[in-house]
């Protein structure tokens, strides 16, 4: 990957930026994650999930995405962005699914991943949990290092591989914004040679077993730790 280096470019936003607005957006995102998976139940196809998902969304005010509304079961969790999911997957009881949603909310953008179980299947338990670990981690070397995306990313495959996964690079983490943040840089953040600057990036860690059967996602912006307490 080139390393992009001009930081001030890069994190530029517009008019309708607001901190307190990307906070709130922030919020009602993870509160809509919780919400999806909540509802989501054994025996459900993952085609009449992401119809839910989008319901509920709209009811939020929240439809309208800067990117498709993504629940997953399965073996399609190890389908990488914007990838078409193998059609009429069903949710199993010892089963493994995830959600990815970028919603809109008046002028401002969400983002945010995460993963989780129907059953108690070990292995999908520690990969759902590795990938948060891997995440706060990372997000662990920013804090206290100030190491750029490019580092970030670094050390991101080794925390997956020593944890026995292998990362998925095509989900390497990118800017957040007022809308659209794609006018400014649509890049991958793990090609910045810089120190991403807290809430304008998110940090995206998904992982799959070798065998690629399974996987888990975990997203949110780069924060401090009061944010995930």
């Amino acid at each position: 990957m080139s390393a992009v280096v001009n930081q001030e470019a890069l994190e530029a936003v517009g008019s309708h930026f607001s901190s307190e607005k990307m906070m709130q957006v922030r919020q009602l995102t993870r509160e809509a994650i919780q919400q999806i998976a909540q509802a989501m139940k054994p025996g459900m196809v993952e085609e009449d999930a992401v119809e839910f998902a989008k319901d509920l969304l709209a009811e939020k005010g929240m439809l309208r995405g800067w990117h498709d509304v993504y629940v997953r079961f399965g073996t399609n969790t190890t389908k990488t962005f914007g990838a078409a999911s193998e059609p009429g997957v069903v949710l199993g009881e010892d089963d493994i699914f995830l959600i990815d949603i970028g919603p809109i909310w008046k002028d401002w953008e969400g983002d945010g991943g995460d993963t989780f179980l129907t059953g108690t299947d070990p292995m999908k338990a520690k990969c759902a949990s590795d990938a948060r670990e891997i995440f706060h981690e990372v997000r662990g070397h920013w804090r206290d290092t100030g190491a750029t995306g490019k580092e970030l990313y670094a050390i991101a495959i080794e925390a997956a591989q020593r944890r026995g996964w292998e990362l998925n690079m095509d989900l390497s983490g990118h800017r957040l914004a007022d809308f659209p943040h794609a006018a400014v840089y649509e890049g991958p953040m793990a090609d910045v040679d810089f120190t991403p600057s807290r809430q304008l990036w998110v940090l995206e860690i998904h992982i799959r077993n070798r065998e690629g059967t399974y996987g888990a996602f975990f997203e949110d912006m780069l924060l401090e730790d009061a944010h995930f307490a």
